[in-house]
C-alpha cells in the first residue's frame, strides 16, 4: 500500500495548535498538550516528536508518529516481497494488532489520525538496548540480550492460538529473490557507488552466482515471523523488559535472520564467547526445528553475512542517495564483520577472493 504524500511538519510552535490537542483529545486523553519537542531520526522518513501533557497526565507522555511517502528503496523492496494478502490498513497498526495479541512489547497506539498521517503512541523512553549497554559489565549486557532472545522466542513462536491470517506479514516472505535483491543492493552502493567505479563483467558474474548460492541455502532453512530489523537500536529498555519498535516491515523468512541481526549488529561488536553464549541460550529456549549445533552455526554465519553486505549497501545508499553521512561510520565494522564470517569457510575462499580488491575490509 502507498501511504499518501504528507506535507512537511510544522514547526515546534504549531505543533502546540489546536489540531494538536484535537488530535489528542480524539486519542482519549483530556489534559491540553503542554509541548511538543521533535525526537532525533534514524534512516527512515518517519519523523517522531514527545508530546508533554498538562498536569496530573497519566501518562505524562506520548510520541506522535508522522509518516511520510514510501522513499524508491521501499518501493524497490515491496515490488520483490509483494503481499499474498490485500493490504487495506496501514501495516503498522496491523502487525502491531497482531503482536500485541501475542504478548509482545509493542507499544500500544491510541490514535490513527489518516488524513494527516500521524500516530499518536505509548512513550517507550528513550534508552534502547544499544544505550541500556553502554559501559555496562558483561553478566548485565549477557542478561538484556537473554531478554531479548526470550522476545525473540516468542516472536518466532507457535501461532495456533492466533490469527496469522489476519496479520499481513505472514502474507510476504523473504524468499531467495528479497535475499539476492539485497546482494544486488550492496553491490551497487556497497561497491560500485562507494569505489565510484563499476564491477568488471567477469568478476561481477561469478560474485553474483557465490551470492545467488549463499541465498538459496539460507532461502531453504526453517521460516517464522521475522521482524528484519532486530538490533539494539529498535529494542527498547522500558517497565523492566524489552518492548519492540520498527515492526511495521515484518514477514516470514529465515530461521537465523533476526538472531543474525542481533547478534552481528552493525551497531554493536560483541566479544565472540559472548555470541557462542547467546546462540547456545537461543537454542536452549527456542528448541526449533533446527537444533545440529554445527548446521544452526553455519546457517547463522551466512545469514550474518547476508545481513551485514545489505546493511553495508545501506549505509552508503543513505549518504549517496538520501545525502546523510550518519551511518558512514558503521560501514568498516559492519564489514569487519562479514570478514569474520567468511574466511571461517573454505567454500566462500573464492568469493572472498574476488572481493578483496572490491572492498579493503575483507583482508
Amino acid at each position: 500500500m502507498s501511504t499518501p504524500h504528507i506535507p512537511p511538519s510544522p514547526d515546534t510552535a504549531d505543533r502546540t495548535s489546536w489540531e494538536l490537542n484535537d488530535l489528542i483529545r480524539r486519542s482519549g486523553f483530556s489534559t491540553p498538550v503542554h509541548g511538543c519537542e521533535r525526537l532525533k531520526g534514524d534512516a527512515s522518513n518517519r519523523t517522531y516528536s514527545r508530546i508533554q501533557l498538562g498536569a496530573g497526565s497519566v501518562p505524562a507522555t506520548l510520541i506522535l508518529m508522522e509518516l511520510a511517502e514510501p522513499e524508491a528503496f521501499k518501493r524497490s523492496e515491496e515490488a520483490i516481497s509483494a503481499s499474498d494478502f490485500p493490504v487495506t490498513e496501514l501495516p503498522f497498526l496491523n502487525i502491531q494488532r497482531y503482536l500485541r495479541s501475542r504478548g509482545l512489547g509493542v507499544p500500544r497506539i491510541y490514535d490513527y489520525d489518516v488524513k494527516s498521517g500521524r500516530l499518536v503512541l505509548e512513550d517507550l523512553g528513550d534508552v534502547t538496548l544499544w544505550d541500556a549497554i553502554a559501559g555496562a559489565p558483561t553478566e548485565r549486557i549477557e542478561n538484556l540480550y537473554r531478554s531479548a532472545l526470550d522476545e525473540l522466542v516468542k516472536l518466532q513462536g507457535d501461532t495456533t492460538d492466533t490469527a496469522p491470517s489476519q496479520c499481513l506479514a505472514f502474507g510476504r516472505r523473504f524468499d531467495r529473490a528479497l535475499l539476492v535483491w539485497e546482494f544486488e543492493h550492496f553491490l551497487e552502493y556497497g561497491v560500485e557507488a562507494r569505489n565510484e567505479a563499476a564491477v568488471s563483467p567477469e568478476p561481477r558474474r561469478k560474485i553474483r552466482m557465490a551470492f545467488d548460492r549463499i541465498a538459496e541455502e539460507i532461502a531453504s532453512a526453517p521460516s517464522v515471523l521475522v521482524h528484519r530489523d532486530y538490533h539494539s537500536r529498535n529494542l527498547m529498555v522500558a517497565d523492566g523488559r524489552i518492548r519492540l519498535i520498527d515492526f511495521q516491515d515484518a514477514l516470514v523468512g529465515p530461521l537465523t535472520y533476526d538472531l543474525a541481526s542481533l547478534l552481528r549488529d552493525s551497531y554493536v561488536t560483541l566479544e565472540e564467547p559472548l555470541v557462542d553464549r547467546l546462540i547456545a541460550y537461543y537454542l536452549s529456549v527456542a528448541k526449533g526445528p533446527l537444533q545440529d549445533p554445527t548446521a544452526f552455526r553455519r546457517l547463522f554465519d551466512l545469514t550474518s553475512l547476508q545481513r551485514n553486505l545489505k546493511a553495508a549497501g545501506r549505509f552508503v545508499y543513505i549518504e549517496k542517495v538520501k545525502g546523510r553521512a550518519t551511518h558512514l561510520p558503521y560501514v568498516a565494522p559492519t564489514l569487519r564483520s562479514v570478514r569474520r564470517n567468511i574466511e571461517k569457510y573454505a567454500d566462500l575462499a573464492d568469493l572472498r577472493n574476488l572481493l578483496i580488491p572490491l572492498v579493503p575490509e575483507l583482508a
